[in-house]
């Protein structure tokens, strides 16, 4: 009796055991799912930059090699390098004195030649009284024997007007000894000048302002005249302009399309510790084969000479930039069907794509033309986890708003260069 009562009690604990499991599974089957998260940042108002970080290298403006027009012994030159001059400045004085003497005799030619002048000068005032004299004296007898015929005899009037005519021929004449002395004068003159311009030549002057970078000769040496540009004679010195600068810029091909007169960089000199804007005044426009490379040059004004030529600078140029205009992350961006969409949240938080236009892009941001709104909700990442009009619960991420995307083109490194140190 107490067997069939104990077997009774665990049949029906057992039927108790399996109606609570069945209750517990049905419950599970028809309770409602979970909401999904989605991880989501807000449309925001910034600025996206591509900068290009490039060295460039100072030089100077123009160099020039100061040679004298005239060969000579060195009698004294003034400078030396690193001296600054100005333009116009006496850099040093040669000696010629054959040249000397050649001045002396056409200065004595130009006399000379004054003297021949107002020598035909006077015969041509003397003729010309001759012949007004003899002229007259025709005239006379003419009248009277038209006046009288037969009170003069013909042959004293065919002598008289022979003589006036003589008298006439010598007044010519006088005047083409007064041209001819001119022309002598003036030929004389001309070579004097020459002369005297070849020994104005023997003191050399500077062409431009600047800093003597190299000195060539020392006083007593023989120094060859430059007369063209095919000499190989050496120069006196050699003048650099650092009042003002090239810094001189290679920009790499990808990246010429982006440079135009007028561009803004921004310069470090490191040497120095300044930092400073320029804008670019030219480029070659064409590109060097071995370094694929396009020179551009900025004009750095340098009155203090703080800048040395052959310096460095690290020098930044603004590519490309949007300001002001809407951006998201990069990741909220799907491409659907050939198209740019993003996944954005309602104030029911459900999904909805909307196809979307796209401007600059950086490494993180990227600009929306249109399709978005400051302040709209985008999914940002596993999209395709997520149905159109399907409602999520969103998890709110903080992104920033602009970007600056940083493209190298080589960079110098002052302080590594040196062996470390402090920041300047």
């Amino acid at each position: 009796m107490k067997r069939t009562l104990y077997l009774g009690t665990l049949l029906a604990a057992w039927l108790g055991a399996s109606l609570a499991v069945s209750a517990c599974r049905s419950g599970s089957a028809t309770a409602a799912p979970a909401t999904p998260t989605a991880r989501v940042a807000a449309a925001q108002r910034g600025d996206i930059s591509h900068v290009l970080t490039l060295a460039g290298q100072f030089q100077p403006y123009q160099v020039v090699d100061v040679h004298p027009k005239v060969s000579g012994y060195m009698k004294k030159i003034n400078v030396d390098i690193g001296d600054i001059v100005n333009q116009g400045e006496t850099l040093a004085v040669l000696e010629v004195p054959e040249l000397r003497a050649q001045v002396e005799e056409s200065d004595f030619e130009v006399k000379q030649s004054q003297e021949e002048i107002n020598r035909a000068q006077r015969e041509i005032t003397r003729a010309e009284a001759v012949n007004y004299a003899l002229h007259a004296e025709a005239e006379r007898l003419k009248s009277a024997a038209a006046t009288r015929p037969g009170l003069i005899a013909q042959q004293e009037l065919d002598d008289a007007q022979s003589r006036d005519l003589s008298s006439q021929a010598q007044v010519d004449a006088a005047k083409a000894d007064m041209a001819a002395a001119q022309q002598h004068a003036a030929a004389a003159r001309a070579n004097s000048e020459r002369l005297q311009a070849l020994e104005n030549y023997t003191r050399v002057v500077a062409p431009i302002s600047g800093v003597v970078i190299w000195r060539y000769a020392d006083t007593g040496a023989l120094i060859q005249g430059g007369t063209n540009s095919n000499d190989q004679t050496l120069p006196i010195v050699r003048i650099s302009q650092s009042s003002l600068l090239r810094l001189r810029v290679p920009v790499p091909e990808d990246d010429v399309p982006f440079v135009h007169e007028g561009d803004t960089l921004e310069v470090r000199v490191d040497a120095i510790n300044r930092s400073f804007s320029g804008k670019i005044v030219r480029f070659t426009r064409s590109l060097n084969f071995e370094t694929r490379t396009m020179e551009t040059e900025v004009d750095v004004a340098n009155g203090n000479l703080s800048i040395t030529p052959g310096m460095y600078a690290n020098t930044a140029l603004r590519l490309a930039h949007a300001e002001n205009v809407v951006t998201i992350p990069l990741d909220a961006l799907v491409l659907t069907g050939g198209h740019e969409t993003v996944y954005v949240l309602d104030s029911d938080n459900r999904v909805h794509i909307r196809p979307v236009v796209v401007g600059l892009e950086g490494s993180k941001l990227v600009e929306i033309k249109s399709g978005l709104d400051q302040g709209d909700r985008v999914v940002l990442g596993g999209q395709e986890k997520y149905q159109d009009s399907q409602q999520v619960s969103p998890v709110e991420t903080s992104e920033p708003a602009s970007e600056t995307v940083q493209e190298t083109g080589g960079m110098i490194d002052m302080r590594a260069s040196a062996g470390g140190g402090g920041d300047h």
